[in-house]
């Protein structure tokens, strides 16, 4: 079984997403990056687009955000945007 962690998705309104995930895969400024567990520490800014998350048991799900930022520590990624569509 895959490595997970804890991943959020916060919006001005509302706590908008909060599970184990295997990974996500985020569009940032300079391109579509991947977090898998364990990931160094990272914090960048995003741009809006499509976000990928694959969950525990092997789903994946795909959302469109708004710009926003992206923190990754401690086995944690935590998404800070301005919007969130499944």
């Amino acid at each position: 079984m895959a490595a997970t962690y804890n991943f959020k998705i916060l919006t001005p309104a509302k706590k908008a997403f909060d599970a184990e995930v295997i990974s996500i895969v985020a569009p940032g400024e300079a391109g579509y990056l991947g977090v898998l567990a364990h990931h160094a520490p990272l914090i960048t800014t995003l741009r809006a687009g499509d976000l990928k998350v694959k969950f525990a048991n092997n789903e994946e799900s795909d959302y469109r955000i708004g710009r926003g930022i992206l923190k990754v520590s401690n086995n944690q990624a935590v998404i800070l945007t301005e919007s969130i569509e499944e």
